[in-house]
């Protein structure tokens, strides 16, 4: 028995090392807290998912981000970052530039376009659909192709 418990101690410690180890090579996240203030520095780098809502407890709110959440890989994929503006007491660039009334889902494209508004919470798969219907979402599936052969 007192051979036994270095071991499992040993394997315990190891499996906590890993797991931290595991947790510092996560890719950041798609969900960014601070207010964004220009969507330039995404242009031709990502797709801009914005949130609004009057408050973070709107129900839909809370749903589409459940719904974003749940399927982020999805995003990641599509080079998806998400943005997030619940209060509408701050007149920010983003709500004085696409006017949301209450909530509002929008999603931009790489282009900087408005590709997508909706006035309630749509799904990911939804949300996909219409990246990848877009040129140049097409393009990057064929590319990626390409090099995977």
């Amino acid at each position: 028995m007192k051979h036994v418990l270095p071991i499992v101690f040993a394997s315990l410690l190891g499996g906590s090392l890993a797991a931290a180890e595991g947790e510092t090579s996560r890719e950041p996240s798609i969900f960014l807290e601070e207010p964004m203030k220009d969507l330039n520095e995404f242009v031709w780098e990502k797709r801009p998912i914005i949130v609004f809502a009057d408050s973070p407890n709107d129900p839909n709110f809370r749903l589409q981000m459940e719904y974003l959440e749940n399927r982020e890989r999805d995003l990641v994929d599509r080079d998806v970052i998400v943005l997030t503006d619940t209060d509408p007491s701050v007149d920010s660039a983003l709500r004085e530039k696409l006017r949301p009334r209450g909530f509002m889902l929008v999603l931009i494209g790489k282009d900087g376009g408005v590709k997508l508004r909706k006035p309630f919470p749509r799904d990911v798969r939804e949300i996909t659909r219409t990246i990848d219907k877009m040129p140049m979402r097409q393009r990057e599936i064929r590319e990626r192709r390409a090099n995977d052969s």
